[in-house]
C-alpha cells in the first residue's frame, strides 16, 4: 500500500447482513440489489439495478406492516391519532435508527467515485436501505416474512412513541413554562455502544430544578424519556405511562 493512502472499509457480506436482518434469502441478487446505492450501477440499469425500486415497494410494505401492528395494538385510538403515530414510525429517520442497529450501512455496494464508509452513514441512505430490505424480504418469501421484519424491529418503537411519550417533550414545556421556568434545554451527556447500535443519553435541563436523563437509540429517543423522567419525579405523569394492552 502507498504511503499514506488508507484501507477501503471492508463490506460486511451477505452472509453477515442476513444473520443480523433475520432472513436467509433463496435469491441472494435481491439482497444484493437493495445494497446496492445508485452510484454503483450506471445507463439502463440505474434504477433496476439499485435499491430505488426496491425502496419504493418497501415503503408501501412497511406502511402496511405498521398499520396492522397500531390497529390491533390501539383498539380505543381514532383514525387521526393512528395517523400520526403511522407518520411518526415509517418516517425516514425512524427507518435510519433501524438500518443502523441492523448495520445494514456496512453492506452497501457503492460506486468506485464514492466512499463505502461514508456513504453508508448518511441518514437518507439509510433509511432507503431499510425500505429496500423490506422490499427485497417481501418479493423473496411474500408478506409474512416482511411483516415478521417490521414486527420484529418496530414492536419496541411502536412502544417507546406511544402518545404519550411521544409528546413528553411538549408536556414538560408547557408544565415548566405554566410555573414560570426556563423553556428546556436538551444537551448529550454521553454517547456509547459501536456505531451500529449507538445508545445515546441526554440530559434535559431547567434551571431552579434538578436535571433529567434518559437514554434512547436516537437522540430524539432520549429527549423523550428525559422529559418523561421529569415529568414522573414531578407528579405531572404516573410512574407508568404507558398504555395498557401495548405490546
Amino acid at each position: 500500500m502507498a504511503p499514506g493512502r488508507k484501507a477501503k472499509a471492508q463490506r460486511a457480506s451477505v452472509e453477515e447482513i442476513e444473520a443480523r436482518i433475520g432472513h436467509v434469502f433463496a435469491d441472494k441478487g435481491l439482497l444484493g440489489r437493495a445494497l446496492t446505492h445508485p452510484s454503483a450501477v450506471s445507463g439502463i440499469e440505474k434504477r433496476s439495478g439499485s435499491y430505488q425500486r426496491l425502496e419504493f415497494l418497501g415503503d408501501r410494505v412497511l406502511g402496511l406492516a405498521v398499520a396492522a401492528m397500531l390497529y390491533k395494538a390501539m383498539p380505543e385510538d381514532d383514525e387521526g391519532n393512528l395517523s400520526r403515530r403511522l407518520s411518526d414510525l415509517v418516517r425516514a429517520e425512524t427507518c435510519a435508527e433501524v438500518a443502523v442497529a441492523l448495520g445494514l450501512g456496512d453492506g452497501v455496494h457503492v460506486g468506485p467515485t464514492e466512499s463505502q464508509t461514508a456513504v453508508g452513514r448518511r441518514p437518507g441512505v439509510l433509511a432507503d436501505l431499510c425500505e429496500a430490505v423490506i422490499g427485497a424480504i417481501h418479493l423473496d418469501a411474500g408478506w409474512a416474512a416482511a411483516e415478521a421484519f417490521v414486527i420484529r424491529n418496530w414492536r419496541k418503537r411502536l412502544v417507546a412513541n406511544a402518545p404519550v411519550q411521544r409528546d413528553a417533550k411538549s408536556a414538560l414545556q408547557e408544565w415548566a413554562q405554566g410555573r414560570g421556568y426556563a423553556t428546556p434545554v436538551y444537551r448529550v451527556v454521553s454517547r456509547t455502544g459501536p456505531d451500529h447500535a449507538p445508545v445515546f443519553t441526554m440530559a434535559v435541563i431547567i434551571p431552579g430544578l434538578a436535571d433529567g436523563t434518559g437514554e434512547g437509540a436516537a437522540k430524539r429517543q432520549a429527549e423523550i424519556a428525559a422529559a418523561t423522567a421529569v415529568l414522573v419525579r414531578e407528579g405531572v405523569w404516573p410512574a407508568n405511562p404507558q398504555r395498557e394492552g401495548a405490546p
